[in-house]
């Protein structure tokens, strides 16, 4: 009779050695010169006196700079909310097995998600060049309602039409590859139970698919803060548009440019801190698995 001499704990004593193993010497020389280089270049930055950096601190918080922010992250919260919105109804159709639905989606996303956005924005704020006017009829009977277009879409309206749009047909694909990576077993048991579809996809589906769907969700958001610079090309008043409004009056571009660089950094740099704390907060249920996996291997039978 063999006996048993595995000793219980030697994984939990193995990764302790390796937690207190020591780092070698080159990771840290290279970890040194990184440091050095980091200091020299902000150095560098900082001494340059063409970077104008007592203007940037005597426009870092003027007015019309925090006024232009203000539209910044009110259109970003707009587009957002519009787009995920319309991206979930998108992203349900493409799932359909109704190919009139799918082909309609697919049809929105290639031509949404196939053009620059920049495009795109040009054209809602030109709309009236196609249509003059535009109203409200019955079909090849009276108009029930007419406006001028040129009234209805403003560079406002133009913005977020565009912006919401675009952002719908990525995050339709971002909201459906969650979806998709859902076990099937989860939606036979949501039959099983007879739960309704929607009922399903908001108490069972959705929940699962968050960790798959936050973290490129959180990209997007980043990119669509970076994005509505874009809008200033329609004379809408973001803070790209602010800043540029100043240094043709002052010839101060790069330390203007400057201002709306850090305000960008801090704008992404607080996004992303909160992207991870979702990430973490979706993956809880996984770590826990995995981590009562470990426990369970490593408990001696």
């Amino acid at each position: 009779m063999t006996r048993d001499t595995t000793d219980p704990h030697a994984p939990v004593a193995r990764d302790v050695a390796s937690a207190h193993r020591p780092v070698p010497w080159r990771r840290l020389v290279l970890w040194l010169l990184l440091v050095l280089v980091a200091i020299d270049f902000a150095v560098v930055v900082a001494r340059n006196p063409n970077f104008g950096w007592p203007v940037v601190a005597e426009w870092f918080t003027e007015r019309s700079v925090l006024g232009g922010l203000s539209v910044t992250l009110g259109l970003t919260v707009v587009a957002m909310t519009l787009g995920t919105a319309l991206g979930l109804l998108i992203a349900m159709a493409r799932l359909s097995r109704d190919r009139m639905l799918n082909g309609l989606a697919s049809l929105f996303v290639w031509v949404f998600r196939g053009t620059p956005l920049l495009v795109q924005l040009i054209f809602w704020y030109n709309l009236s060049t196609l249509f003059p006017e535009m109203s409200i009829s019955i079909p090849w009977g009276p108009v029930l309602a007419s406006w001028n277009t040129n009234d209805l879409i403003t560079p406002m309206t133009a913005a977020i039409i565009g912006l919401s749009l675009n952002e719908a047909a990525y995050m339709a694909e971002i909201i459906r590859g969650g979806l998709l990576s859902v076990d099937k077993g989860q939606y036979e048991a949501t039959d099983a139970f007879g739960m309704t579809r929607w009922r399903a996809l908001r108490r069972v589906i959705l929940p699962q698919a968050m960790r798959s769907i936050v973290p490129p969700t959180g990209n997007q958001l980043i990119s669509m803060i970076k994005a509505t610079s874009l809008v200033s090309v329609i004379a809408m008043a973001d803070l790209l548009h602010s800043v540029q409004t100043i240094y043709n009056r002052t010839f101060d571009v790069i330390p203007m440019l400057m201002v709306a660089v850090i305000w960008y950094l801090l704008i992404t740099s607080v996004l992303s801190v909160g992207q991870r704390y979702l990430e973490r907060y979706y993956a809880r249920g996984e770590r826990d698995s995995v981590q009562s996996a470990k426990i369970a291997a490593e408990t001696p039978a």
